[in-house]
């Protein structure tokens, strides 16, 4: 967020900047949501809705899995939240007291690390590598434990920065794990549907007992609209509605309105991630060229996370510097991992096709 305000007052003096440091889509909400939007305000009382959502949003977010994944959801397991960053307060403190250890891949992103410190909880840095495609695994979280319990695991499939992924054989391995350890598995989902090879697996079709968190920031394309969504365990039901009725009192009423809608709109959907896919393949074919050599694989998501050791030692410096000489606005890896983060960075091709091939021409002539 500093990069991007530092690349908008840049703007505001007129500089043509290229904006590759926000994971954002630069796609508008699919139409028939807009058009749900609309309606909604026309016909409905836009106030507040029961605390964990209206009851058709529920359920159609229950069908969603059915549909998409083969996975039956019952809607009472439905949490309607205020963003995925409501979510992560709401699970984080119904799963978890202060003085609990859990543990999430580093690099990741920083909002998990930064809510748990602030409830009270320790975090427990899984220091992944491209040995293991920047994934928690079995053996890194017996590492971990040797140092005291886990109480929870984060895994995000595909992740930010690294947009790696976890493919079922691995995620069947780390239920197993966090089952017979008793272990509390939260899975960050956000980025499902935004895929370059094969689909992303949902930890739903392996186990009940896990959070399992969502939004329709990045594949619905509707960042602003601060809408998300969880499909909890039983056990947890309960303390999330009474912690949402208290924080939150409820999650936006017309959102909810267009993100029913958002889920008939797969084709319009899925051409946004045909532009992503586009995108994606230039820059893992340019940014090699403009001496950005390690890339971590961009299985999904819309980031590519670049080792610049051989360039660098202070990802901020040299993102500002990259900022200052060639307009283009990039993301330091410090945030995503506080040890090593100052040699890597991340670029964003969540914009359109032209921005991102003006990005790499100008990464290109730039001689750092």
């Amino acid at each position: 967020m500093d990069v991007m305000r530092d690349a908008n007052e840049r703007e505001a003096d007129g500089v043509n900047v290229l904006h590759l440091e926000v994971g954002q889509p630069g796609t508008p909400a699919p139409g028939p949501a807009l058009d749900a939007a609309r309606a909604a305000l026309s016909n409905e009382l836009i106030g507040y809705t029961d605390a964990l959502g209206l009851a058709a949003l529920n359920k159609r977010i229950a069908r969603h899995y059915d549909e998409f994944y083969g996975a039956p959801v019952d809607p009472a397991r439905v949490v309607v939240t205020t963003g995925s960053s409501g979510g992560f307060v709401l699970a984080f403190l119904s799963a978890f007291d202060a003085g609990d250890r859990v543990a999430l891949a580093s690099p990741g992103y920083p909002a998990y690390r930064n809510i748990l410190q602030a409830v009270g909880v320790e975090v427990v840095d899984l220091q992944t590598g491209q040995e293991t495609n920047f994934q928690p695994s079995p053996e890194l979280l017996d590492r971990a434990a040797a140092t005291g319990n886990l109480d929870g695991l984060i895994v995000a499939s595909p992740s930010n920065p690294t947009g790696t992924m976890i493919h079922a054989a691995e995620l069947k391995a780390l239920v197993e794990y966090c089952r017979d350890s008793s272990i509390r598995l939260i899975s960050d989902e956000i980025y499902h549907g935004i895929t370059y090879a094969e689909p992303a697996e949902t930890v739903l079709r392996q186990t009940d007992d896990a959070i399992v968190i969502n939004s329709f920031s990045k594949y619905f394309s509707m960042t602003g609209w601060w809408l998300g969504w969880m499909v909890v365990p039983e056990d947890l039901y309960r303390s999330m509605e009474c912690l949402s009725q208290n924080l939150f009192i409820s999650p936006p009423t017309l959102s909810q309105y267009a993100g029913i809608a958002a889920f008939d709109c797969r084709q319009e959907l899925d051409g946004y991630v045909a532009r992503y896919a586009e995108n994606r393949a230039l820059l893992l074919e340019q940014l090699p060229k403009a001496g950005f050599e390690t890339l971590a694989p961009a299985d999904g998501a819309f980031y590519i996370y670049a080792d610049i050791a051989s360039l660098t030692n202070d990802s901020q410096e040299f993102c500002r510097a990259m900022l200052a000489e060639t307009g283009v606005a990039a993301t330091p890896g410090i945030d995503f991992d506080p040890e090593r983060g100052n040699r890597y960075m991340r670029f964003s091709f969540a914009g359109d096709g032209d921005s991102i091939a003006e990005a790499a021409e100008r990464l290109c002539r730039w001689k750092r």
